[in-house]
């Protein structure tokens, strides 16, 4: 026997729900995590010493995102209750424009934060220049320590950054037990860190975003669904 239109629809409103209820929590999580990174104090000292900033804008985007994602929920629930078809169509419009932001503000934050990605360079480049100010500056010199010393990096490329620039390398480049200098440069170090924290909110963002396009088809499966109730009756 084949099933009937009124058999399916309520199961499909169920789980529309259940999704609607899973994104809800995954988004406050996103919103928190996006929060709490956006506010470390430990990678706001590093973001503005090395000047990477736009590391935050994926934040801000999935932020946005979040919000936007928690208010469409009330909108497909509202059209999933009442089977409004004009509500169920304004839904999936909702869910494919919510899916394109969402994807886009993991893409930023991921080419803001992972290894060799677009602040990898800045990271040398500041590096560099911080080198070449130190030990004249007093600013540089304490940014330049600062990093090199709780980041257990030396330089943006590697102790080679002294060297080329014929600069002394510093107590803070070298491992305090063995004396020698630290293998990695700050930009690797750095990048490692913040990719490291920003993985969860990048994996669960993409997880909502997936979640969108089930919710597409399934409304749109809803709304066939009632037309045909619809021309059986």
């Amino acid at each position: 026997m084949t099933a009937k239109p009124q058999d399916a629809i309520p199961i499909i409103n169920h789980i529309l729900l259940c999704f609607n209820v899973i994104s809800w929590v995954v988004a406050f999580i996103v919103i928190g995590l996006c929060l709490w990174l956006r506010f470390d104090p430990d990678v706001s000292n590093w973001v503005d010493i090395l000047e990477i900033r736009s590391f935050y804008i994926g934040l801000y985007i999935l932020i946005v995102s979040s919000i936007l994602i928690s208010a469409s929920g009330f909108l497909s629930c509202a059209a999933t209750l009442t089977a409004n078809q004009f509500l169920l169509i304004i839904n999936i419009v909702s869910q494919f424009l919510i899916f394109i932001f969402g994807l886009a503000g993991a893409a930023v934050l991921m080419d803001n934060s992972t290894y060799k990605s677009a602040i990898h360079p800045v990271i040398k480049i500041v590096m560099l220049r911080l080198i070449n100010l130190a030990p004249e500056n007093d600013d540089a010199t304490v940014a330049l320590a600062t990093v090199q010393e709780n980041m257990g990096c030396c330089g943006g490329s590697g102790v080679d950054d002294f060297i080329n620039l014929r600069r002394a390398i510093p107590a803070q480049c070298r491992d305090t037990v063995t004396g020698n200098a630290f293998y990695y440069g700050c930009a690797d170090e750095i990048t490692w860190l913040l990719e490291q924290r920003s993985s969860w909110i990048t994996g669960l963002a993409i997880l909502l975003c997936a979640k969108k396009i089930v919710n597409i088809v399934l409304s749109t499966i809803l709304i066939q669904l009632h037309q045909k109730e619809e021309e059986r009756r």
